[in-house]
């Protein structure tokens, strides 16, 4: 296996290809055994993946305590990421998610994702949403004060749109910003990819796979489980999905004639965006984290990039990738046609 390309993040250097923890614990219907996710989390320290990322969202909680219990004897060779500003509270019915940018919520997210981490410090630390409440100044500011205290080496911020990085990062340096991004998902290519190269910021591509469209994990929303957060997006609907499967069918035969499947091309035309582009794919399933590792072994010459570029260019797409509600919630740019 071909090794990964090494990329800066803040003060870091990791392997270009992390690994998105959420569905370990979260989101896409029931969470693996957690047998199997510590399988996968292990797998992962054995292929040489040295970035991880997690949240306090995640299973509300469950996923920072996996990610710590397993990979807390390795916390000397890996580098940490975990989120705040969007947390599980209690409510009617159970927990809910809340954002809540306020300076004590956040300064509290933090001590708690330390505490179900098990660990003195977080390597990167990321705003998970700007509550628009809050002026970006004054959540980036509490967070700038978590690494003077020694909890959080460096800041993130997720889901935002380039005048919002730029204002945030007039407070506090910005290492990172995460967004999703993919063939299917070229909405940072507006601005923020560029934003992100004018002031050294990493950026780390989440859902790089499209949530598992491009690996060709969903071909039919019928086999969506109920509890499955895809079946709320737009681009899943039943109606609409069938309107993308040639768009997944052309993919796959660009890996064939290139000796390769979709996922790792997918992964390798996304890393190949810039040298400050970094993705995190999440897998349930070690075979499938072994698959997306051999991206770093797919070459794309420029004429095999741009007929990728072109097969899934801004209009191709059917479907907005989140509903008008969940769209509300983020600050990232959209196209017209969104």
């Amino acid at each position: 296996m071909a090794p990964l390309p090494r990329r800066a993040i803040g003060p870091f250097t990791v392997g270009a290809l992390g690994l998105g923890c959420m569905n370990l614990s979260h989101a896409y219907g029931a969470p693996p055994p957690e047998e199997d996710a510590e399988r996968v989390l292990r797998e992962a320290l054995d292929t040489g993946i040295d970035f991880f990322d997690t949240a306090a969202l995640y299973g509300f909680g469950a996923n920072e305590r996996l990610v710590g219990r397993v990979l807390r004897p390795h916390r000397h060779c890996i580098v940490l990421a975990s989120k705040g500003g969007m947390a599980g509270e209690p409510g009617e019915g159970g927990m809910r998610r809340v954002i809540d940018g306020r300076p004590q919520a956040i300064a509290r997210h933090c001590d708690d994702s330390l505490k179900r981490l098990g660990v003195d410090v977080i390597d990167l630390y990321y705003l998970h949403r700007w509550d628009r409440r809050v002026p970006i100044e004054e959540s980036v500011g509490a967070m700038s004060r978590l690494v003077e205290a020694g909890k959080v080496r460096a800041l993130g911020l997720s889901e935002v749109s380039a005048p919002t990085l730029k204002r945030a990062h007039a407070v506090h340096p910005i290492a990172a910003v995460q967004s999703e991004y993919s063939l299917w998902t070229r909405n940072p290519e507006i601005a923020v990819l560029q934003a992100c190269r004018e002031i050294g910021a990493a950026f780390v591509a989440f859902s790089p796979l499209g949530r598992g469209f491009l690996a060709g994990g969903v071909t039919d929303a019928a086999t969506l489980q109920p509890q499955d957060i895809r079946r709320a997006m737009p681009r899943f609907m039943p109606d609409v999905l069938p309107r993308n499967l040639h768009l997944l069918q052309a993919l796959q035969d660009h890996a064939t004639r290139l000796g390769t499947t979709a996922a790792p091309l997918a992964l390798a035309w996304l890393l190949a965006q810039g040298e400050h582009v970094l993705a995190i794919p999440g897998t349930t399933r070690v075979d499938h984290l072994r698959e997306n590792m051999t991206a770093a072994g797919v070459v794309l010459d420029p004429a095999a990039r741009a007929a990728l570029d072109a097969l899934m260019a801004q209009g191709r797409v059917a479907g907005a990738r989140y509903s008008a509600g969940t769209q509300a919630e983020v600050d990232t740019e959209m196209y017209e046609t969104e």
